[in-house]
């Protein structure tokens, strides 16, 4: 028996139709934050990620489902959502409209050849959004907001952490002296020794308790933000205490990707065990740029759906619909008729046997249907669709729509 991959698992029901509760109660919050619905490729260039991920990303480093195709060309599985929305931004040249806002949000597919574990698959689902164009801290304060909105929508505990990154302005010196300062250090891990090359602000994020101990008295970078960043920071936090949203400030968090400054957040949630973050994002100000677009300020953040689903708790299902059955074998044919005029209105579900009127009423409620009609002989040769609200618990005869 051909099964599924290691890490990849069908999405059926019960669990599909939390999915699609999570897409569309999600997707009603962010439209009302003014966010659009964007689709990008599943299959990019691996230089897309290279450039916007970064080398010093686990992600890059490790993780991607990287190949040539047929036409010679190295593409990958996409990893995560931000680099195809900010491609996407670049390449319909929508950085070149002056002052326009763009805020997008997107749900899909997203793939990383880790080990499989609970709440860690090789397949997984992000929902995520990205604004474009706003550079104002209170842009921040609201993507926070927003999370907390669908957060709470699903009832979902939750601890906010907060850290800055710094910009261009300040981080560069901060990095140079933490990268001094960790040549010095012995005994880091492997992961820590190649980061420390390429992004070493990242040794931070090293889940190795041993390397956390030999980096604790270390500077973190929250001690040499510049003036505007400090100024971004404080309104930020601000803004957080004046709305009532709790937060705790986290110098250790700098996300797993090298594209982000200023303001990293994470929501983690202690019902989660190890793997415990369910959302988490940041402002990426320069990423447009590197992608070849006019430099842009941007912010965004994505939710992995699968670490969600098994905390949320989808409304008991009222009956839904009409079950459509037959107890006479010539009956199905006009039954089939009945059905159709039925279903450009309502949900119909068919049955194609001839079956006792029990056995259809049974078929009607593991279908879960409101309404059971039957086409019997006599029902037939009267013209007549018997119906029973099976709530209510009452019967009527209607006259065929289709004479």
């Amino acid at each position: 028996m051909i099964k599924a991959l290691r890490g990849m698992k069908d999405t059926i029901s019960p669990m599909s139709q939390k999915y699609n509760y999570f897409i569309k109660n999600t997707t009603d919050i962010v439209k009302k934050y003014g966010f659009e619905f964007i689709e990008t490729p599943i299959l990019e260039e691996t230089a897309l990620f290279k450039r916007s991920v970064g080398e010093s990303s686990d992600i890059v480093g490790k993780e991607m489902y990287q190949f040539t195709d047929k036409g010679g060309n190295n593409v990958c599985l996409r990893p995560e959502g931000t680099a195809g929305v900010v491609r996407s931004f670049v390449e319909h040249k929508l950085d070149k409209t002056q002052g326009q806002k763009y805020r997008f949000f997107y749900h899909g597919a997203m793939f990383r050849y880790e080990r499989p574990q609970k709440g860690r698959l090789r397949q997984f689902h992000q929902f995520g959004v990205e604004s474009f164009g706003e550079e104002s801290a209170y842009e921040d304060v609201s993507i926070i907001q927003m999370i907390k909105e669908i957060l709470d929508f699903f009832e979902i505990n939750y601890t906010l952490k907060l850290n800055s990154l710094g910009c261009k302005d300040c981080m560069p010196s901060y990095r140079d002296d933490l990268k001094s300062k960790l040549s010095l250090i012995d005994g880091l891990c492997e992961d820590c020794q190649r980061r420390k090359d390429t992004n070493p602000i990242r040794v931070f994020d090293c889940k190795n308790q041993n390397c956390q101990e030999l980096i604790k008295d270390l500077p973190r970078i929250k001690d040499s933000l510049c003036e505007s960043c400090k100024s971004d920071f404080e309104t930020l936090t601000s803004m957080l205490e004046s709305l009532d949203i709790k937060y705790e400030i986290d110098s250790n968090l700098v996300r797993g990707l090298d594209y982000y400054n200023k303001t990293a957040f994470e929501f983690v949630s202690g019902d989660l065990g190890a793997q415990n973050a369910v959302a988490g994002g940041g402002r990426y100000d320069r990423l447009v740029e590197f992608l070849d677009g006019k430099t842009t300020p941007a912010i965004g953040f994505a939710i992995g759906i699968e670490r969600l689903l098994d905390m949320i708790e989808t409304p008991q299902t009222t009956r839904e619909g009409y079950y459509f059955g037959a107890m006479d074998e010539e009956a199905i044919n006009e039954l089939f008729k009945q059905a159709t005029q039925f279903r450009k209105e309502k949900k119909v579900n068919i049955s194609y046997e001839k079956k006792s009127l029990k056995a259809h009423l049974k078929g009607a409620d593991k279908a879960n249907a409101r309404y059971c009609a039957i086409i019997g002989e006599n029902e037939l040769k009267d013209k007549k669709l018997w119906i029973k609200d099976l709530e209510l618990k009452e019967e009527k005869l209607i006259d065929f729509f289709v004479q």
